[in-house]
């Protein structure tokens, strides 16, 4: 049995800059599906330069503000040096003495140019741990609740790439695996 990693969506954008950062998170937060349980947008998060600094701002919302609101607030601490961290819940299949359609934390990420990022991509989402999304034969029905939540990450990259000018996506995990390609050995 594997530990599990966290799995990640990442985005590299044409024509991305300090000027036109915010727009591109401002529209991943709108087509993201928070849960319908727990709202939209928990916390924000920024900072300056690298992870490393203590964050410029930490905000947490008892109730989830408009993303309007959300971007605003960036927008305060707008500069190429920065990262933005949203955090949230989304609606996962999960099995904890029976399967539940259960809210599981996300993070959706917009880095600006200069921030020390180390894969450079500008847009970024922390979808949940990666058993969520892997079949596990042990458990009943498993396969169909994993498929859902795999779907769900295949619409939203699907509607993310309808509204975002897209250079390349990566869906990947915390120790650098190729998602993709594990799934599909898992399959086969």
């Amino acid at each position: 049995m594997s530990v599990a990693d966290l799995l990640y969506l990442s985005y590299w954008l044409r024509g991305f800059n300090e000027t036109n950062m915010l727009h591109s998170l401002e529209r991943a937060l709108l087509l993201f599906p928070f849960s319908s349980v727990s709202g939209g947008v928990t916390t924000l998060k920024i900072y300056a330069i690298e992870y490393a600094e203590p964050p410029l701002l930490e905000t947490f919302y008892d109730q989830p503000p408009d993303i309007d609101d959300v971007i605003r607030t960036a927008a305060e601490f707008q500069s190429g040096d920065c990262a933005y961290l949203a955090g949230g819940y989304w609606d996962l299949w999960q099995h904890d003495a029976g399967w539940r359609l259960t809210p599981a934390p996300v993070l959706l990420g917009c880095y600006g140019p200069q921030f020390q990022n180390d894969l450079g991509d500008q847009l970024r989402i922390e979808l949940g741990l990666d058993s969520h999304f892997l079949p596990n034969p042990g458990l009943p029905q498993g396969a169909s609740m994993v498929k859902s939540n795999i779907r769900s990450v295949l619409r939203l990259a699907r509607e993310l790439d309808q509204a975002l000018p897209v250079r390349k996506r990566r869906l990947w995990t915390e120790s650098g695996e190729d998602f993709a390609g594990r799934l599909q050995s898992l399959l086969v």
